[in-house]
């Protein structure tokens, strides 16, 4: 399994009957994580004074309850100098998915020692954490997502780490009509990354769903990749999508060129009794 085991201001504490508590800078909360399907005792006093604290509802869905906590705040990603907006909003998210750190070390060193500047094209991009890692090792990244709210926290998210204003375009748009277009304007990129939800709606309302559309789009995106490629990373949170379909999909999608095709899934590890909780899978592809 790939840990992101490098943050000092993000923690996994502990891990019990479905929820999770977590260390967020300053604060604590409270989430479901389906994965959680063992019960301890919760020791930790922290479960009993948690900042934020996320209830599911037996009718979907669910609802915060706070205590001493703000609306939005900061948290650092030390290792590569990263810094991100955080707020509570719906369905228990916080804009940051801290597993995908292990990720970002793995493709930054990549981009930082390859020794060319190299055209990253983000896709699904949600508020910029792989963005903002591309661009900070030197790439010039192509952040791509359907929200215009998300874009624009991206976007807030880049300023807050100090980013070079050139260093990303921002485009609002439906990845799938994006990628077409690209390809009709000869348009090429080095590296591709995507983490494509299991059901969405574009802009213009068009409907994703993972199972019909991931493989042909992995196949469009594979026209947009340069004559000198340094890699590709696809992200999966779909339960279907284990880490031998990913590569599978990869593998077929490339015949022909040369590449190493590796994946797993990516965890966080819990402090109080140091397992690895996972947080779905990738496939990363580095070409030869």
């Amino acid at each position: 399994m790939w840990t992101a085991d490098n943050w000092r201001e993000y923690e996994v504490l502990d891990t019990s009957g479905g929820e999770k508590l977590e260390r967020w800078g300053d604060y604590i909360l409270i989430r479901p994580d389906p994965q959680v399907i063992w019960n301890t005792d919760r020791k930790d006093p922290r479960w009993r004074r948690a900042n934020g604290h996320y209830h599911r509802s037996s009718r979907g869905g669910g609802s915060w309850q706070f205590r001493d906590m703000p609306g939005e705040w900061t948290i650092r990603y030390d290792h590569l100098g990263l810094r991100f907006h955080l707020k509570p909003f719906s369905f228990k998210h916080t804009g940051l998915f801290p597993e995908q750190a292990a990720n970002w070390d793995w493709f930054y060193d990549l981009i930082d020692g390859s020794g060319r500047r190299i055209s990253v094209l983000n896709l699904f991009a949600y508020t910029g954490g792989a963005t903002c890692a591309a661009a900070a090792a030197g790439a010039f990244v192509t952040h791509v997502d359907s929200s215009k709210g998300m874009v624009q926290w991206a976007s807030d998210n880049a300023r807050l780490t100090g980013l070079p204003g050139n260093s990303v375009r921002w485009i609002v748009d439906d990845c799938t009509k994006f990628v077409q277009r690209e390809i009709r304007r000869g348009h090429h990129y080095d590296a591709i990354i995507m983490d494509p939800p299991s059901y969405g709606r574009g802009p213009k309302g068009e409907i994703w769903k993972i199972e019909e559309s991931i493989f042909p789009f992995i196949e469009l995106c594979c026209q947009l990749l340069s004559d000198q490629p340094l890699f590709f990373l696809i992200n999966s949170y779909t339960t279907g999508l284990q880490p031998a379909v990913l590569t599978y999909m990869l593998e077929t999608a490339l015949r022909g060129r040369k590449k190493t095709i590796l994946s797993d899934e990516i965890g966080l590890p819990v402090s109080d009794n140091g397992l690895i909780l996972p947080c779905g899978a990738s496939a990363r592809c580095i070409f030869k």
